[in-house]
């Protein structure tokens, strides 16, 4: 029996249809071992030795795999094509090694689509593993461990608050981070624009005007309303005649097959998918066979794909579609990977594969491969130059159209933040001399804008062009980056979040190299020689370590306060911009207010993280959370008492606080409070009675009886009913939902976890547990909510909401529990033995002593 290892179940299944009775084959579902989440794992004062763990979910899978091995009388390792394919083989042999299970004869083999031709003509080239790659994959995991696992102690103990840092993860931050400084300097220049509505045979057309009084018009040449009203004036009294018609040929070529980058960047523009969810449902169709492997930087096709996808464009459309000789081309990726295929379909007779979101995916991949086959698309572009009687004023009118559309008959690429689109559309057949009517003139006003922010299809673009990690490690990283809370979401764009902005500050003030993108990029092309096997992997990794080591134990032994001091001047220019009135921008408005002198304020960190607060502390309990005054009415000029309740009369007050401002009032002499909602643009005494008056309580579930409640949480607004929870989307909704929502959305949420007694979901995460580095998570269980940080549960107090657990809370929780030991099993006790004499009573004659009887437990 030969026995052949792949990664997934289904990948499995499928190969083993291929294969003749005498394989069996086995999934290993992914990696099976990696290094341990604690100190230690890489040592480097013993040459980098690394110590590996098998995952406690892989267990049972490898006893399987390992008895089957037992019994092989070949090993096939046909994991994926790439780095990380080569080190589950890698790790795979090891373990049955250490097992003294491995099969005297081993041979790697690899595929790039999943097809029968594909799978049994690799297994007659089968091959050694490869030791240059899985060296380039021991140094990344090693410099991966190394950086998180020495800098992230530095974070937690100088930088509240933070929860971790990474190599590749770290400089993707400080990219939305720079971009949002960028928008922040951006000072927005007015300009003008003139447009005549023209008419000539029927047909309307708009002409700009390009040159005014001789002077041809830049951008900002009308800078402002009285220019641009005169210029108006001129194009109104003017009598334009068309002095100068050109038309020109263009020719726009297809791109190239997708790689994974442009298949992310694509499938985030086209069909709004996350990088993610893109290479989930990617891996699904290659699983199927459906196309070749999804992770590469190639963009040539196998020349009988190239051979396939021209009959199926002869199939589909006329010879004319099809170009003379086939197309080739060459990657402009830099620090391009293994030399794979670009991502195709594997069958180009097959226009559909999958469904729902898989079948959108490959319609995309499939049309894309094809396109990069057909014939240019021929389109004529037409200027239409007019002229006054004076030759001072002159406009310019615009056409596109497509006199054969090639490749657009199939695809057309997307673009993210273009400007300047081309004016499409036909314009009417005109001559020299013809004078087309004006209808309307119009004046516009402008204002040239910042730069956009990131895009998840614009910062793997960005991440690609910088060289900066690897286009199949990007979903993983921007995943990361948002369940830190670094950055978060908003109309698909990236905005840096406060706690990710005083991070990427951190770094780039103590940490400067290591956040620098040429040396990040450096890295990759490093460890592009180790994988090419022009450079030992223990030298790069000992490279790295001689200069980073030093530089964390000088940051540690810094106070916090100095660190704190360092950063209050690194960031004042953000912390306390100009203001309006002149007065000092760190003026503290408490003091002033309340006649004390000296209130200066300043960057402070506390056990949650940063805020500020001010010099004259504790007289003055002034304090803001870090972030840039004025946005959020968080800067203390709306405080005061708002008004009373309208129930109570109880006085409300506006406050502000260490994470924003909040509404306050004295229910039965204990405080109640609540923060403000972002979303809540028209804020007023009657929403923060509102917000105070929390739960809401919607009524009685139809099957159980129990009350359903709507609330705000630390991370949301919610519904609640039996210690099941479902997300509320803003605000609003926790007083507008009804019973019917109510249900539906609670039953749905549930269905979303599996439902009944499948695998629980967290109620919410909170990042890595500074000591165990386990996710800590907020988990419903069976008597009661409880955090984790999936080695010590640690029960929260009943009176404690678990939607409000915070981390240091939750860590706090954990370590307390981890210290009283493991919890002790109770055992049952036996009776009591029965004793001769139960009762003292007085001395008697002596009796002899009753025989010892063993009663048996309860």
């Amino acid at each position: 029996m030969q026995l052949v290892i792949v990664e997934s179940p289904a990948k499995a299944k499928t190969i083993e249809k291929y294969l003749g009775a005498d394989f069996k084959v086995l999934a290993s579902y992914g990696h099976v071992r990696d290094l341990p989440p604690k100190d230690g794992s890489v040592r480097p004062d013993e040459d980098f030795a690394m110590d590996w763990e098998l995952y406690r979910d892989k267990q049972k899978r490898f006893k399987e795999i390992a008895d089957a091995a037992k019994d092989a009388s070949r090993l096939v390792l046909a994991t994926d094509p790439d780095r990380e394919g080569e080190a589950i083989s890698w790790h795979v042999q090891e373990l049955l090694k250490k097992r003294k299970a491995l099969p005297t004869k081993v041979d790697r083999v690899t595929f790039n689509a999943i097809t029968k031709a594909a799978v049994t003509e690799a297994m007659k080239s089968p091959r050694e593993l490869d030791q240059p790659l899985i060296d380039a994959y021991l140094a990344r995991r090693a410099l991966d461990y190394l950086f998180g696992f020495t800098l992230s102690p530095v974070l937690w103990r100088k930088l509240p608050g933070a929860k971790s840092a990474g190599r590749v993860q770290s400089v993707a931050l400080r990219l939305i981070v720079d971009r949002e400084r960028e928008i922040e300097a951006f000072r927005p220049d007015e300009y003008w624009s003139v447009l005549a509505k023209l008419q000539h045979d029927g047909s309307e057309f708009d002409a700009r005007l390009v040159k005014y009084k001789g002077e041809k018009l830049e951008k900002l040449s009308l800078g402002a309303e009285g220019i641009a009203m005169e210029a108006k004036a001129a194009v109104e009294a003017g009598r334009f005649t068309v002095e100068d018609i050109e038309t020109k040929p263009l020719k726009r070529n297809p791109s190239p097959p997708f790689t994974t980058s442009t298949m992310q960047q694509e499938a985030a523009r086209k069909l709004g998918f996350s990088a993610s969810h893109t290479m989930r449902c990617a891996q699904s169709l290659y699983e199927a066979g459906a196309i070749t492997y999804m992770r590469t930087d190639g963009v040539q096709m196998d020349m009988s794909a190239i051979m396939a996808a021209r009959d199926a464009i002869s199939e589909r459309f006329s010879d004319d579609y099809r170009p003379e000789k086939p197309r080739f081309y060459s990657t402009k990726a830099k620090n391009a990977q293994e030399a794979h295929e670009a991502i195709r379909p594997t069958n180009f007779a097959r226009d559909k594969a999958g469904t729902g979101d898989e079948a959108k995916l490959y319609s995309l991949i499939f049309k894309r491969a094809m396109a990069s086959q057909m014939a240019a698309a021929q389109l004529e572009r037409t200027t239409v130059t007019l002229r006054d009687a004076t030759g001072q004023h002159e406009l310019r009118a615009t056409g596109q159209v497509i006199k054969f559309p090639g490749f657009f008959a199939v695809y057309q690429e997307g673009f993210d933040d273009r400007k300047d689109e081309d004016e499409e559309g036909l314009l009417p057949a005109m001559k020299d001399g013809d004078t087309p009517a004006k209808t309307a003139v119009e004046a516009n006003q402008h204002f040239t804008q910042p730069p956009p922010r990131f895009s998840e299809a614009s910062l793997v673009k960005r991440l690609e062009e910088l060289g900066i990690g690897r286009p199949s490690t990007y979903a993983s990283t921007i995943q990361t980056l948002r369940d830190r809370d670094y950055v978060r979401m908003e109309k698909n764009r990236f905005f840096a979040e406060d706690s990710g902005r005083l991070l990427t500050a951190f770094l780039e003030r103590f940490f400067p190299t290591y956040v620098a993108y040429e040396f990040t990029a450096g890295m990759e092309d490093e460890l592009d020689t180790v994988s090419d096997g022009r450079e030992d992997y223990k030298e790069l990794l000992a490279s790295f370590w001689k200069d980073f080591k030093p530089k964390t134990e000088e940051v540690m032994e810094k106070l916090p306060s100095e660190v704190t001091e360092v950063l209050d001047e690194y960031l004042s220019d953000y912390l306390f911009p100009p203001r309006d009135d002149g007065k000092d921008a760190r003026f503290c408005p408490l003091c002033e207010t309340e006649g004390r002198e000296g209130g200066k304020l300043s960057l402070r960190g506390g056990r949650f993280g940063a805020f500020i607060a001010c010099a004259n502390y504790p007289e003055c309990k002034f304090t803001r959370r870090f972030a840039q005054p004025g946005g959020d009415g968080d800067d203390g000029s709306q405080d005061g008492v708002m008004g009373q309740h309208p129930e109570t009369g109880a006085d409300i007050h506006r406050k502000s606080g260490r994470f924003g401002p909040y509404v306050e009032m004295e229910v039965d002499e204990k405080k109640k409070r609540a923060s403000i909602p972002k979303d809540l643009d028209d804020f007023d005494l009657e929403w923060a009675a509102k917000l105070l008056d929390l739960p809401r309580i919607i009524g009685a579930h139809p099957e159980t009886g129990n009350e359903i409640e709507a609330a705000i949480g630390r991370y949301g607004p919610y519904l609640r009913h039996d210690g099941k929870y479902a997300k509320l989307q803003s605000t609003r909704d926790v007083f507008e939902t009804g019973m019917n929502a109510a249900v539906t959305l609670l039953a749905e949420a549930a269905n979303r976890k599996g439902g009944g007694r499948g695998k629980a979901e967290p109620i919410k995460t909170l990042g890595e547990h500074p000591t165990s580095g386990g996710e800590i998570k907020v988990m419903p269980g069976r008597y009661g909510p409880y955090v984790t940080d999936g080695t010590t549960n640690a029960t929260i107090p009943k009176d404690v909401k678990p939607e409000d657990v915070e981390a240091a809370q939750a860590i706090e929780l954990i370590d307390a529990r981890a210290a009283k030991g493991p919890a002790k099993k109770k055992r049952k006790k036996a009776a009591p033995k029965k004793k001769a004499a139960a009762k003292k009573k007085a001395p008697a004659k002596k009796k002899a002593p009753a025989k010892k009887t063993s009663t048996p437990a309860e």
